[in-house]
């Protein structure tokens, strides 16, 4: 019988940066026997999440007992599964910092990472068809 972890991340592997990150996470709970799964977008796994590629592309996805947050709630939630990381969620999900990190990773980081992915996409398609 397999444990059904109560949560779940969906991100983009191919994501130099997410990859990075996200690596960085699932290896840590892998290491501490976490209940966490990670979902690598560009297989099959996807298909549960009912998001399409180009939309999970664009930020990060958590599914917490049923309830699916994206950008920085996502990564509160993530934060909090996690005892190394609970402090980071605290401070975090302080108001106003919570705001501000929002507005960052919203209008700056995410959408600066979804630029490169596309770049990488593209310099890929061009790779091939030579």
């Amino acid at each position: 019988m397999t444990h059904d972890p109560e949560t779940s991340v969906l991100f983009n592997a191919n994501c130099p940066v997410c990859n990075f990150e996200i690596g960085h996470y699932a290896r840590y709970c892998r290491d501490a026997g976490l209940p966490i799964r990670f979902d690598d977008l560009n297989t099959d796994a996807r298909a549960a999440w009912g998001i399409d590629a180009d939309t999970a592309a664009r930020r990060l996805y958590v599914l917490h007992q049923g309830q699916l947050t994206s950008g920085i709630p996502a990564f509160l939630v993530l934060w909090a599964r996690m005892p190394r990381y609970r402090w980071l969620a605290r401070i975090v999900g302080l108001p106003g910092i919570r705001q501000i990190a929002s507005g960052l990773y919203d209008l700056v980081l995410a959408p600066a990472i979804y630029r490169w992915h596309l770049r990488r996409l593209r310099w890929q398609g061009s790779a091939v068809s030579r």
